[in-house]
């Protein structure tokens, strides 16, 4: 059964940096695009970040293009999202999520979900 555990959120000041972390288990890593996503108090799922099976390609949201920088590797099925320069509209629970796809253009095609992890909280605050 498919496993994503996220880690590495936690408190930031304003401008700062965070790096999460994604293990996952129970299906092929290296088959699958991944994506993170993220719900910030009393607000909807925001995708954030997609990346393909072999990490060629990656993708943004306009919110964090410039300031995020998604990857993966495949040698130990675990999928990343750097976060820098930190902004307080960035607080949320951060998920990390399985795609059915192997590839696709996430800006053109949209994200799919197909497994979640529990998330990890990302607070930004002075």
């Amino acid at each position: 059964q498919v496993q994503l555990v996220e880690s590495g959120g936690g408190l930031a000041q304003p401008g700062g940096s965070l790096r999460l972390s994604c293990a996952a288990s129970g299906f092929t890593f290296s088959r699958k695009a991944m994506s993170w996503a993220r719900q910030a108090p009393g607000k909807g799922l925001e995708w954030v970040s997609g990346i393909v099976s072999d990490g060629s390609n990656t993708y943004y949201a306009d919110s964090v293009k410039g300031r995020f920088t998604i990857s993966r590797d495949n040698a130990r099925n675990t999928l990343y999202l750097q976060m820098n320069d930190l902004k307080p509209e960035d607080t949320a629970l951060y998920y990390c999520a399985r795609d059915p796809r192997k590839d696709s253009d996430f800006l053109k095609n949209g994200p799919v979900y197909d497994g979640w992890g529990q998330g990890t909280q990302v607070t930004v605050s002075a």
